[in-house]
Parts: C-alpha cells; sequence; structure tokens
C-alpha cells in the first residue's frame, strides 16, 4: 500500500526510517520512540499512533508499504520493537473482556456458547442504521472503514490454516476457499467488495483510506494479525473467525438493504447479498468444527477461542459506537476529511 501519514513520533519514525536498509540507530530511534507512547498512552486500543504504527510493521507481513526495504520483514530488531507493542495491545484486549465459563464441553458445547455469545451482542447497530437512515456520505464512509480489513479479506485468518489439523484444518480450509471465492479471482470475496467501492464512487486501491480511518478501526484489523501471526494464539484467530461468521449473515442482510434503499443495484449490494447465504452456511462450521473441533483436540484452547470471539465483539462494539455517535451528532466518524470519491 501507499506510505500512510505519520501520527506521531512512532510511526513518523518508523516511516522515516522504512526505505533505507535496515541498521542499529534506526531500531533505536523507533524503540525509544515506541517505549514513550506506551507509557503516555491513555490506551493503546485507540492511540492514533501506536496503532499506525502497528498496522504498519503487521503490512510488511502482508503486501508490504510502497518504498519500504525488503529486508525489514524479519529484521530481528524491529520484530523486538513490534513485540514489546504486542504485550500492550494483547494486555489490553484481555483487559477489555469477560470471557464465559471455561467449563470443559464438547464441540457441539462450544458452539452453543459462541451462539449465545454472539446473540447476546448488544452493542450499537451499525447494520440497522446504514438499513434506515444513513446518507449517502454516511454509507461511503462506513466502507471507507471497512475497507482497511475487507480489501484483504481472509489474509489475516489463514495465517491459522497450517497451525491447525484434523478437523479444525478442514473447516478453516472451507470456509477460506470460499472466501477466496472457490478458485475464481472476481468472486474472491475482497474483488466483491473492491467492486462495491467502485460503484459508490470510492477508490478500491488497499489502503487508500488508511489515513481517513481513526485508530480504533486499525485496531480492530491489528487484532487479527495479531492472533494470527502468532501460533500460540490460534486460538484466538479461530473465536474471532467463529465470531465474524455467527455475527455476519443478517447484518450483511441490513447493509445490502441500505444501498439499495440509496439506490444501487447488484453491483453494489452483491458483496453483501453474498455474505447472507454463505455465512449463514459458515456459522455452523465455524461454531462445530472449527471452534468445537479445535477445543476437543486441544482443550487448552478453550480459554484464547472465548478470548478472540469476545475480543472480536468488543471492539466492533467500540468501533460501532464511535460511528454511530459521530453521525447522530451530524459529523464524520473519520478522523480527516477521506479522499474525495473518483
Amino acid at each position: 500500500m501507499k506510505s500512510p501519514e505519520p501520527r506521531g513520533v512512532a510511526s513518523a519514525a518508523l516511516l522515516e526510517w522504512l526505505p533505507q536498509a535496515p541498521d542499529g540507530e534506526a531500531i533505536e530511534t523507533l524503540r525509544k520512540a515506541v517505549r514513550a507512547g506506551l507509557g503516555s498512552s491513555a490506551g493503546i486500543l485507540a492511540d492514533e499512533d501506536l496503532q499506525l504504527t502497528l498496522f504498519c510493521l503487521y503490512e510488511l507481513h502482508y503486501g508490504g508499504i510502497d518504498g519500504a526495504h525488503s529486508d525489514w520483514e524479519w529484521e530481528p530488531g524491529l520484530l523486538a520493537v513490534r513485540r514489546e507493542m504486542e504485550r500492550d495491545f494483547e494486555a489490553a484486549l484481555r483487559a477489555a473482556v469477560e470471557l464465559p465459563s471455561l467449563e470443559p464441553r464438547d464441540s457441539d458445547g462450544v458452539a452453543a456458547v459462541l451462539f449465545e455469545l454472539t446473540a447476546a451482542d448488544t452493542g450499537p447497530s451499525v447494520s440497522r442504521f446504514v438499513a434506515k437512515k444513513a446518507t449517502l456520505e454516511q454509507a461511503q464512509e462506513f466502507l471507507i472503514h471497512k475497507s482497511v480489513y475487507q480489501l484483504k479479506e481472509g489474509d489475516p485468518h489463514t495465517w491459522a490454516i497450517p497451525r491447525l489439523k484434523g478437523r479444525a484444518k478442514a473447516a478453516m480450509v472451507e470456509i477460506q476457499a470460499d472466501e477466496y471465492g472457490g478458485g475464481r479471482p472476481d468472486r474472491m470475496h475482497s474483488a466483491l467488495f473492491a467492486r462495491t467501492m467502485r460503484g459508490v464512487g470510492l477508490d478500491d486501491t488497499y489502503g487508500h483510506y488508511v489515513d481517513a480511518v481513526p485508530g480504533l478501526t486499525l485496531a480492530s484489523s491489528n487484532m487479527m494479525s495479531l492472533f494470527g501471526l502468532h501460533r500460540r494464539l490460534r486460538g484466538a484467530i479461530v473465536g474471532h473467525l467463529t465470531a465474524y461468521e455467527m455475527t455476519s449473515s443478517q447484518p450483511n442482510r441490513q447493509y445490502g438493504n441500505g444501498f439499495r434503499r440509496l439506490g444501487f443495484d447488484e453491483d453494489v449490494t452483491w458483496y453483501f447479498d453474498e455474505h447472507v447465504e454463505a455465512d449463514a452456511v459458515h456459522e455452523q462450521i465455524a461454531g462445530r468444527d472449527l471452534a468445537g473441533g479445535l477445543v476437543e483436540a486441544e482443550p487448552e484452547l478453550l480459554e484464547d477461542v472465548y478470548f478472540g470471539a469476545t475480543a472480536a465483539l468488543t471492539l466492533d462494539g467500540m468501533l460501532g459506537e464511535h460511528i454511530i455517535a459521530s453521525w447522530e451528532k451530524g459529523e464524520s466518524s473519520l478522523r480527516v476529511t477521506a479522499p474525495a470519491p473518483v
């Protein structure tokens, strides 16, 4: 993606040094900036500078950042700095969630708990707002928030595949195969989302709107990368994906209806309509075979499965509250004015 604008001393230090080959001075400069940010931040979950820095560090493992030297991806000193940020980020996520009972359960029992968790989610409904009363500008803002993840949909969860085995691996592959269009590039969910963005006049280039979204939006994406990139957190990425699949079908129906209300046709709504059908199937596979199958094979991962699910619901709720509160005050939910529609 294009190199974003820095939001503070840590992201400024990182982005300044990325085009050059790694060296000790660069790493020490970044380490000091990150430690200062971690020491003074009121909370890492919404910290603009730290979340952008972490997002860029993770992006080195995806499509990369324009102009960044390729040696940075596996530079040990940079990974050590990222690890310091991840410790604070994970601790903040764990402190923000409330887990259900950790009583041992079989796969059906695990699925039942996760269905209860997602059904009880009382977070603000951005989907209902979009369906009933969002303006075109607000609907575009919603897509801009989602684009940070949706234009690479599936990738953070795919990191888990080599860390799983048996029933859980097979379930993950089945779900991810649909995310990637069953081998058809034009039906990849990221491609369908890009089509939606173009249809409403937005730029579908990955990372185009990173400068516009707040730290909470970046935190939602960073959480997936944190869970997906660490083998020890394979339970959390499984719980995260399961919660997403269980809370996707009905909201996507409402999003599709909202864009139809605004006068758009299936070119724009195809992405949402596809998820209504696909995720109604995925939620069953994810609950019983993916999450339930993983816990049956590795019972010690039960807590992290629930952690991943509740963290997904919690951060989505925090972001939803911010978006709706902004809209109800007649304000933008973005941190800066988005680039003009194309």
